[in-house]
């Protein structure tokens, strides 16, 4: 119907140069010679120029031979022989009318019934969109500077306030204040472990758990195991990951809890006394664990009193993390477990393995 409406020669050019000229992005006809045959509207507004200075002329000919380009002359020339196409060719480029410019151009073939061929080229001016990558990618390495000028801020901060509780608390005269202050002391110091492991992945977004509580295990049996402490912290053999905020909720959880197996699990006969981190997940699911093999505590409240700093930093958190808190202590220690469970994650774990 569309063919015998527009049977006539006139017809269908009148039409073809209307459709040509409502493109709004700059448009080109070429022939098999690359001769230009048509140009929209939005050409000829977009590179200042006429009819009389683009028809009949060569691509490479235009404006001020800033076409001219061997690639791109090289791309148009085989799209015929090869009944191709050409995406998204990037040209960069001074114009002399309108300045510096960066346009996409694609091209097709249009064939017709007595064998005749065009050249369909499209031309999309993404200067701005370039320009604004460009200025995102310099925001992005100032970010990054900044945000490594905070984090060493922030870790020499967490230092001196670290040595100056620690000066307070040996010059006090009070032992339960002393106990206090070396509390803050151990908080201060395990903030700042789990800032600086989570510094490194802050921009992934998400980071393996298994070398990060490693890493922040051995930091904090360092700052606060004692050389004649006979007590060994490890990490067991695990997988999964987290997104970095979940990791720094987790990081302060395993913090909270081996401060906990430190200070009520142990006494001065210990021998061998052993912590032990595990993180577990299956799914959608995940179980953080910390247990000791200290002397346990049969109400079963993380071997503290439930009014206790660290249990209530531990619940909180917990909160957060969307998981369960639980404990289970007895005469050969205390596990305490995170676990968050979610539907899928349960589901998951029942679904038939495919044979």
């Amino acid at each position: 119907m569309f063919k015998n409406q527009f049977s006539e020669v006139e017809d269908a050019c009148a039409l073809a140069q209307a459709m040509v000229d409502t493109v709004r992005e700059p448009l080109i006809v070429l022939d098999k010679d690359l001769r230009v045959v048509a140009a929209s509207r939005s050409f000829y507004v977009k590179f200042s120029t006429g009819p009389d200075d683009t028809h009949g002329k060569h691509f490479n000919e235009l404006g001020d031979g800033e076409w001219d380009i061997p690639k791109l002359r090289l791309l148009l020339e085989k799209i015929i022989p090869d009944n191709g196409a050409m995406e998204e060719y990037e040209v960069e480029h001074e114009f002399p009318r309108i300045g510096r410019r960066v346009m996409l151009l694609n091209a097709r073939i249009v064939r017709y019934e007595k064998a005749h061929t065009n050249i369909l080229l499209g031309i999309e001016d993404i200067t701005v969109q370039r320009d604004l990558e460009c200025e995102k990618d310099v925001l992005l390495r100032q970010k990054g500077v900044l945000l490594d000028e905070v984090q060493h801020r922030v870790a020499n901060s967490l230092q001196i306030i670290a040595s100056i509780i620690m000066m307070k608390a040996l010059s006090v005269e009070s032992e339960d204040t002393r106990r206090h202050l070396h509390d803050a002391h151990n908080r201060v110091i395990s903030v700042a472990a789990v800032q600086h492991h989570l510094h490194a992945s802050a921009a992934v977004g998400s980071m393996e758990m298994q070398p990060y509580l490693c890493k922040l295990c051995e930091a904090l049996a360092h700052s606060m195991i004692g050389e004649d402490q006979s007590i060994s912290l490890e990490v067991l053999d695990g997988g999964g990951s987290a997104t970095c905020r979940d990791a720094e909720s987790l990081g302060l959880v395993v913090t909270e809890l081996v401060i906990n197996s430190l200070k009520h699990a142990f006494n001065a006969e210990t021998k061998e006394g052993r912590i032990t981190v595990s993180y577990e997940v299956s799914g959608t699911d995940w179980k953080l664990s910390v247990a000791d093999n200290g002397i346990g505590k049969p109400d079963g409240v993380f071997a503290q009193p439930k009014s206790g700093l660290g249990t209530g930093i531990v619940n909180a958190l917990a909160k957060q993390l969307d998981s369960q808190v639980k404990t289970l202590s007895g005469p050969k220690g205390t596990t305490v477990s995170v676990t968050h469970a979610t539907f899928a994650g349960r589901e998951a774990q029942h679904q038939p393995v495919a044979a």
